[in-house]
């Protein structure tokens, strides 16, 4: 799963950090270490998927301005009862030519970083918030990450998220749905799926995409905190049906589906705790 977003959406799901259902105070911080299970295609559109595991950090902050939880690491510029403006944060992983048919004798896809601002709108909620509807509007430019780093495009990603928590009244776990449509500049999806006049084959065409629709993601997360460690699952498919560069020679399959499991162990926390709500963030 060669691509920022899709690597940022399976990380995200697996950060659903678990919380209990009404308002309380918590640590400002917690640390630990946990390992990852992930199985997804090398890109959105390849036909090879592979499995990953490696350590991951476990880290909720829980601060005024920089915050770091289920949500991702953001930093907040606006916060009110109903919209949030955060600058939000994401990376990607690379992925090797030489292991993918598609893209065999191309230049490797680097891993990169994205930064960019995420508006948050609450839409509706039950009055003992166990359940929230949000808006979520992230815009992310990416980086890559090699010796002479190179701008790798915008990607907007519109949606909406759904937070349940003791879902079908299992206490402390909480599930998260979301969905909504992914757009991407021509320099994004030049980057995945481009392929230059020197490295077309018969089989592989010169390809120059533009940029607009990008295709629609779904994915769900589940997740529960327990008192000295975390668990958390996500499942997600994708569909990239009437994307612009659905006639890319590097897009080999349309429809896909992919999913992963975490387990983290807490190993410290602060003693200053700070009031949060149902979802373990600051009250709005």
């Amino acid at each position: 799963m060669g691509d920022a977003i899709g690597r940022r959406a399976a990380l995200l799901a697996l950060a659903l950090f678990a919380t209990g259902a009404h308002a309380r105070e918590e640590p400002l911080w917690e640390a630990g270490l946990g390992v990852f299970g992930l199985y997804l295609p090398d890109y959105r559109g390849s036909d090879q998927s592979r499995g990953y595991v490696f350590p991951i950090p476990y880290f909720v902050y829980r601060g005024d301005f920089l915050r770091a939880d289920r949500d991702g690491v953001r930093g907040t510029f606006l916060h009110s009862e109903r919209v949030d403006l955060d600058l939000s944060l994401g990376a990607s992983l690379p992925v090797s030519s030489t292991k993918n048919l598609a893209r065999e004798g191309m230049p490797n896809l680097k891993g990169s970083i994205e930064a960019g601002p995420a508006l948050d709108v609450l839409l509706w909620a039950l009055p003992d918030d166990r359940m929230k509807l949000e808006l979520r509007v992230p815009v992310r430019a990416g980086m890559s990450i090699e010796s002479s780093p190179r701008y790798t495009g915008l990607q907007l990603f519109p949606h909406l998220n759904l937070d349940v928590a003791d879902p079908a009244g299992f206490a402390g776990w909480n599930l998260g749905l979301l969905a909504g449509p992914l757009f991407s500049d021509a320099r994004h999806n030049r980057y995945f799926y481009e392929v230059d006049p020197a490295f077309a084959t018969p089989t592989r065409p010169a390809y120059q995409p533009g940029g607009g629709y990008a295709g629609m993601v779904f994915l769900t997360g589940i997740s529960k905190r327990f008192p000295k460690f975390w668990v958390g699952a996500f499942a997600r498919y994708d569909t990239l049906q009437g994307a612009v560069f659905e006639d890319s020679p590097l897009v080999r399959a349309k429809h896909y589906a992919g999913g992963g499991i975490a387990i983290s162990w807490i190993l410290g926390e602060s003693s200053e705790r700070v009031p949060v709500n149902e979802y373990g963030g600051r009250p709005r």
